[in-house]
């Protein structure tokens, strides 16, 4: 796991927050294509994922042309239903304009 390695700001972040049901039924599977996927979208930055009893992922983009053509990226339409029929208890997407980041890296 790693930190995005965004660009220079502004950029905007789409964060998703969700409550999955019991058991994976090829979650995770759906979850690495998701990733492989949005990373050759045009506009796709960089995306950060962490899941414990609240998942929340973070995807990085250029534009919110390049949020909403992925928004309807065929796959990820396939992914969105199962989503609602079998992961999610409830989920929330949240779009927001990064206008500032700052890092720190002992390395």
């Amino acid at each position: 796991m790693s930190i995005a390695n965004t660009r220079a700001t502004p950029y905007y972040a789409v964060i998703f927050t969700s409550i999955r049901t019991p058991g994976d039924n090829g979650y995770g599977d759906m979850a690495d294509a998701m990733v492989e996927a949005a990373a050759k979208q045009p506009g796709f930055l960089g995306v950060e994922s962490a899941r414990e009893e609240l998942g929340i992922t973070v995807s990085y983009w250029d534009s919110l042309e390049s949020i909403a053509a992925w928004k309807q990226d065929s796959m990820h339409l396939v992914a969105q239903q199962a989503g609602r029929e079998k992961w999610y208890e409830s989920y929330k997407t949240r779009i927001c304009l990064v206008e500032r980041d700052y890092d720190f890296s002992r390395i």
